[in-house]
């Protein structure tokens, strides 16, 4: 189901104009997640599938990309028809996920229906059912990382750091696991953002890490991955 739609993004597909979809639904339950109202697949439909590219083929020559988030869009069973009906208009497809459904994942990388993916790296493997507010099949989430790193398909790591979830620690756990995941190859980029307390907000109470402690957890991160970018600084 399409739950949001922003019509024009600069910033949510690298070096691409685009516009981003929300898919509804997650199967995690993070206490910092901004899209809370999509965590159980049932808010408002804001449009239908065929609105939808029938509002991308009047973007055609004025686009280049669509960015496919959530919620959790890999738990949606009209997505690869999506992605394929989106790849064939025209448009290069970034895919938002939590990395935790490893067959859609790899189908999608198969089909050659995502040209970018953004992938969640969200805590050390220990703080991982805690960060995401449920238990969580890490062997999934590891195997997903593994296919991104070791593949071709660019792709993306991304962090959002909340004071309550993360510390010197934490970080150092995350870097040291994700560095051994493909032996002989540390992932290319991460992106460290930190939490923004919104209205939508899942949980109240939460706050970002202050500006040092971000700083020290990308110093720590450089060990580990080839480039460490702050993001929402």
């Amino acid at each position: 189901m399409i739950a949001g739609l922003q019509k024009l993004t600069l910033l949510d597909f690298p070096g691409k104009t685009a516009c981003t979809v929300f898919l509804a639904g997650c199967n995690f339950r993070c206490p910092f997640c901004h899209n809370a109202e999509l965590f159980e697949g049932k808010p408002e439909e804001v449009m239908s599938t065929e609105k939808f590219l029938a509002f991308l083929k009047s973007r055609q020559g004025l686009l280049e990309g669509v960015c496919v988030s959530g919620g959790e869009p890999t738990g949606d069973p009209g997505l690869v028809q999506l992605l394929t009906d989106i790849k064939a208009l025209g448009f290069a497809v970034k895919l938002d996920t939590n990395g935790s459904r490893l067959q859609v994942l790899r189908q999608l990388l198969e089909k050659g229906l995502v040209d970018y993916v953004a992938v969640d790296a969200k805590n050390s493997p220990e703080k991982y059912p805690q960060t995401v507010g449920c238990g969580v099949d890490l062997a999934a989430v590891e195997e997903s990382l593994r296919l991104l790193i070791a593949g071709n398909v660019p792709y993306e790591l991304r962090t959002t750091l909340v004071a309550q979830l993360h510390d010197e620690a934490s970080i150092e756990a995350m870097g040291k696991w994700l560095s051994t995941l493909v032996p002989g190859k540390q992932p290319a980029q991460l992106f460290l953002q930190s939490f923004v307390d919104r209205d939508t907000v899942a949980y109240s109470g939460l706050c970002a890490p202050t500006e040092n402690d971000v700083l020290r957890y990308k110093d720590i991160l450089t060990s580990y991955i080839t480039k460490v970018t702050i993001r929402n600084q």
